[in-house]
């Protein structure tokens, strides 16, 4: 797959578990690897780049004595996923003209 594109991908996919629910790194990466391959090397930056892009916000709580970063869905991520959304319609329509009208 185009780097670029699962890049875009993997940031949506993110922003889609958030939307069921709070969550932090170490079950964002168990739930996202029964789909697609990723590593905490992949995902803390993708993390750091929603929060950056006011997509996602942080907060810790004490989980088994230590502190543990949740990340929240915000407004802007809600935008941006209804905006994948959208696109996505588009995406199926390029396809099934690249498949030559066959699904």
């Amino acid at each position: 797959m185009d780097v670029q594109l699962k890049k875009g991908l993997l940031d949506v996919c993110v922003l889609a578990l958030l939307a069921r629910g709070d969550s932090y790194g170490y079950q964002l990466i168990a739930e996202l690897s029964a789909v697609v391959e990723i590593s905490e090397s992949t995902l803390y930056p993708i993390l750091k780049r929603l929060e950056a892009g006011g997509q996602v916000t942080t907060y810790t709580r004490e989980h088994g004595g230590r502190l543990r970063r949740y990340y929240r869905i915000t407004a802007g991520g809600k935008a941006r996923l209804a905006q994948f959304e959208a696109e996505w319609e588009e995406m199926e329509k390029i396809h099934t003209f690249i498949a030559g009208g066959k699904k």
